[in-house]
């Protein structure tokens, strides 16, 4: 079992060389400083999982030790010894953040105790920070894919505004990725070291939402045995994230306003106002200005949300990114299920780039997780997609053919590609045939049959 490295200091030679020596015959790897600047030394030029330090120093004292291992070695774990122990000091410690505290002269089984439950602590603070490493990793916005244009227009509004404490209201159809997108702003602003907390509005009714969003009080209503701290508290320094905000009632859009302008608020059932510093981003799948219009959304509080919009495009605007989309799920889920599968073939691709998907990204990641779960081949084909796809994508084709040639029929979905493809590379040439996996001069050719050689003469590209 590993056991982590302690850093022991002790101005006292004796108990300094007892200490190191007791816990490393139990396994420990120790290392001695005898003074509060030793320590500190010692601490830059190697980490330690745990400090066990005494609070009275020559050059200092314990507790200047805790303060600076807590504002720059937060996954250290400190324990305070002290031959003058107090309920005042113990408690001094703890508030300070100290794991324990003990007093001379030390019992060899509490402080084995004690050194046991800190390195239990501590390996559970790495834990913690490995997984929200990971969870950072994921949802940073490089690791979102798309080569459309219109994604990459996104982008560079994200990383102009993420860092930002603007309130961010996004846009788009069901499906289309906003709750992925609100946690790329979050871990791509300075905010990515706290909370970021989700609600869905539409889920929950008026009265539960409040108390949600807001807190209650003990004694609030029946049922309120104890204070419950709402998801505006438990974000306070990171972000909020509030799904489907259209639904939001007149009473409940009135306290958002008030959040929204100051960041103030009263949990339920108390007159105590709490104060938060939480981003605030919202999103719907409606037209809210259509709503204000309608007068079933506030005016005031659309203006206030509406500072810097997002307006998440459907998949069939950015049908390139399909193959993208449908490679990476493939992948994705070939790992989780333990499934191999080598891809998808071109006919499965096309039906995929033909089909309308009215659940969008969502939609087709389910598409994809089917697909991994009841294929028999190592290539996902059409007979392993829903009947739905297959059956929209034939009768179009059906319903399409006409007299034209099959060149004649492919021109139209190939310019479209082409010039998505420029898009997102800016016009520029040699990258986009790159991309298409074509020579330039093929590249050329088809611009200048689709009269995208014209277009880009009249950017001035």
């Amino acid at each position: 079992m590993f056991k982590p490295n302690i850093l022991i200091v002790d101005d006292d030679q004796i108990i300094l060389d007892s200490l190191c020596e007791f816990l490393s015959i139990e396994g420990y790897d120790t290392t001695g400083a005898g003074t509060v600047s030793n320590a500190k030394q010692k601490l830059k030029e190697q980490s330690f999982a745990l400090v066990i330090t005494d609070v009275n120093m020559p050059d200092g004292d314990g507790f200047e030790l805790l303060d600076l291992v807590r504002e720059n070695y937060p996954q250290t774990v400190v324990l305070l010894i002290t031959g003058y122990g107090t309920i005042e000091s113990a408690v001094k410690a703890i508030k300070k953040g100290a794991h324990d505290y003990l007093t001379k002269p030390i019992v060899d089984d509490d402080l084995l105790l004690a050194v046991k439950r800190a390195s239990h602590q501590q390996a559970l603070m790495s834990e913690n920070q490995q997984l929200h490493q990971q969870l950072e990793n994921k949802f940073r916005l490089n690791n979102i894919l798309s080569q459309n244009y219109k994604m990459a227009r996104i982008f560079e509004l994200i990383e102009a505004v993420a860092d930002s404490k603007t309130t961010i209201l996004m846009t788009g159809a069901s499906g289309t990725g906003k709750s992925l997108l609100a946690k790329a702003i979050h871990y791509q602003s300075a905010r990515h070291d706290k909370p970021f907390v989700e609600v869905s509005c539409g889920a929950l009714p008026e009265t539960l939402l409040e108390s949600e969003l807001f807190g209650y009080a003990k004694g609030a209503f029946t049922g309120a045995n104890k204070e419950k701290k709402g998801k505006f508290s438990a974000a306070d320094g990171g972000t909020i994230f509030l799904d489907e905000i259209s639904t939001a009632s007149p009473a409940m859009q009135v306290k958002l306003l008030r959040v929204l302008q100051d960041r103030r608020f009263e949990a339920v059932g108390s007159n105590q106002t709490i104060t938060v510093n939480t981003r605030v981003v919202l999103a719907t799948n409606q037209d809210l200005a259509e709503k204000v219009k309608q007068g079933r959304f506030r005016e005031d509080l659309y203006y206030r949300i509406n500072v810097v919009t997002v307006n998440l495009p459907s998949l069939t605007e950015r049908i390139s990114d399909i193959p993208l989309l449908a490679d990476h799920f493939l992948k994705q889920f070939c790992k989780s299920h333990n499934r191999t599968k080598t891809g998808l073939t071109e006919q499965a691709l096309h039906y995929l780039q033909n089909y309308p998907w009215p659940g969008n990204v969502r939609e087709l990641e389910n598409t994809i997780e089917r697909a991994v779960l009841l294929s028999k081949g190592v290539f996902i084909d059409i007979d392993d997609l829903p009947s739905v796809i297959i059956a929209h994508c034939q009768n179009t084709e059906n319903r399409n053919y006409g007299s034209e040639t099959l060149k004649q029929a492919l021109a139209g979905p190939e310019r479209a590609i082409i010039r998505a493809a420029l898009e997102v590379n800016n016009w520029g040439r040699q990258d986009t045939a790159k991309s298409l996996d074509i020579n330039r001069t093929t590249l050329y050719k088809k611009m200048k049959r689709y009269s995208l050689e014209d277009e880009a003469q009249r950017k001035g590209l």
